[in-house]
């Protein structure tokens, strides 16, 4: 039991003096995400619809989607100081530290210009109460075939921007953003 004990002694005082290697450091980012906060876009213009905006939650980002009838082509994503309205050029207050300007290429209405999305609350798109990112949504309104949403964040963090097709003949575009750097 003297060995046991002395041998305990001996590793707590080596580490209490530090002779005891830490593990490497890491260098990985947080859950491996590589995006930066620099502005995203794809300037090709769309014939689709916006039909749905939507948010989730990840276990390392928030998510917003924006459903459209047909294929999305274009879009720009960029951190602002101030949300705009489409058209007016009105400044929009949004809740958080940074704001989004996400633009779609692909109005809110049909060639008969009625709306193909009409929010309820354009102030609140989505509930976002509890996200660990996002702060809040905001439809910033759609003019000649661009339709703006307004994403409030915590921080200007990393984010990414990509599409996906369906369901059917629809897609999405899809608006990561991380929890932190």
């Amino acid at each position: 039991m003297r060995k046991f004990s002395a041998g305990l002694a001996a590793v707590l005082a080596a580490a209490g003096l530090g002779l005891v290697a830490p593990g490497p450091a890491s260098a990985a980012s947080y859950c491996g995400i590589m995006w930066g906060s620099l502005a995203k876009a794809d300037p090709d213009m769309s014939s689709a619809q916006v039909t749905n905006v939507r948010t989730g939650q990840q276990p390392c980002y928030d998510r917003l989607v924006i459903d459209m009838a047909g294929k999305v082509a274009g879009y720009s994503v960029q951190y602002v100081p101030v949300v705009v309205q489409d058209g007016s050029g009105f400044e929009i207050p949004v809740l958080g530290d940074a704001d989004l300007q996400v633009v779609v290429t692909a109005p809110s209405y049909n060639q008969n210009n009625e709306p193909t999305y009409l929010p309820a609350a354009k102030a609140e798109l989505s509930n976002v109460s509890g996200y660990q990112t996002f702060r809040q949504v905001v439809y910033a309104g759609s003019f000649e075939g661009y339709t703006s949403i307004g994403l409030g964040v915590r921080a200007r963090l990393p984010f990414r921007v990509f599409t996906l097709d369906g369901p059917g003949g629809g897609s999405r575009l899809v608006v990561d953003v991380a929890h932190r750097w």
